[in-house]
């Protein structure tokens, strides 16, 4: 059993919820479940004195319910492709439950992360990305990327769309809102391949008194995220939120440190 953190109705557990909501309706407006959201505000609270797999678990858990209302929104709204999506899903899952089944820390891909996150987030702040006309990718290419990011996401605990969206989009193989789209529905896979891997390797412990006022938290911002992501906002708009999700996710990597 790993240690976990004890569940006390308290000013930080609201503050917690909050915050968990918050991240909710951001990354689901851009067709993220919001991993590396929730690992910032567990990391910034008493929770984080649990172990780094503990913590992904919780992330990935939560995924797996903001992932699949951005998904069901974007798709229902006409901008998902699955020609598209299938060839980063069919690499990504399998390394995705491999990099869940390892145990990978570190502040120095911390570091790493954190400037991959920046440099993506200037180049769709600076560029057209998402806005003109587009190209679907060859097949070896979307695989590689997608067996790329698949293994990142099982090591790191999220997952993988913060990676996939602004990949789609600067390549010019997506517009904003079918990168949503597709993103949501490879979050959501990786996220399940993910907790997979935690299971096999006899690491999954998950705490529902933790987890159900946790879900109830990011299951309102997802509904009201995704939704206006899908029906409400521009694809400016949408580039401009996921820039925004990048430099939030790379100041927690910097901020925070090892989980």
């Amino acid at each position: 059993m790993l240690p976990r953190p004890v569940l006390v109705v308290s000013i930080e557990l609201t503050v917690v919820l909050l915050g968990l909501f918050a991240i909710a309706v951001l990354y689901s407006s851009v067709g993220h479940g919001g991993g590396s959201g929730y690992l910032a505000v567990l990391s910034m609270t008493s929770f984080a004195s649990a172990q780094a797999i503990w913590l992904k678990q919780y992330a990935w858990s939560l995924n797996l319910i903001v992932a699949a209302l951005a998904f069901w929104h974007y798709s229902k709204e006409g901008h998902h492709d699955m020609r598209l999506s299938l060839p980063f899903i069919l690499a990504s899952v399998p390394l995705a439950v491999l990099g869940g089944y390892m145990l990978v820390e570190g502040s120095l891909y911390d570091l790493l992360l954190s400037v991959a996150l920046v440099t993506a987030a200037w180049r769709l702040l600076t560029g057209d990305a998402g806005i003109g006309e587009t190209t679907r990718p060859d097949t070896s290419a979307a695989v590689a990327v997608g067996g790329s990011i698949g293994l990142a996401s099982g090591v790191i605990g999220i997952g993988g769309g913060i990676f996939l969206s602004p990949f789609l989009m600067l390549k010019g193989w997506a517009t904003a809102k079918e990168a949503a789209a597709t993103s949501a529905l490879f979050i959501w896979l990786n996220s399940l391949a993910g907790l997979a891997g935690a299971g096999l390797s006899g690491r999954l412990d998950i705490d529902m008194g933790l987890l159900l006022p946790f879900s109830l938290a990011v299951l309102l911002g997802g509904l009201i995220g995704s939704r206006y992501g899908s029906q409400v906002s521009s694809q400016t708009g949408i580039r401009g939120l996921l820039v925004v999700v990048l430099i939030v996710a790379a100041a927690r990597r910097v901020i925070g440190g090892e989980l």
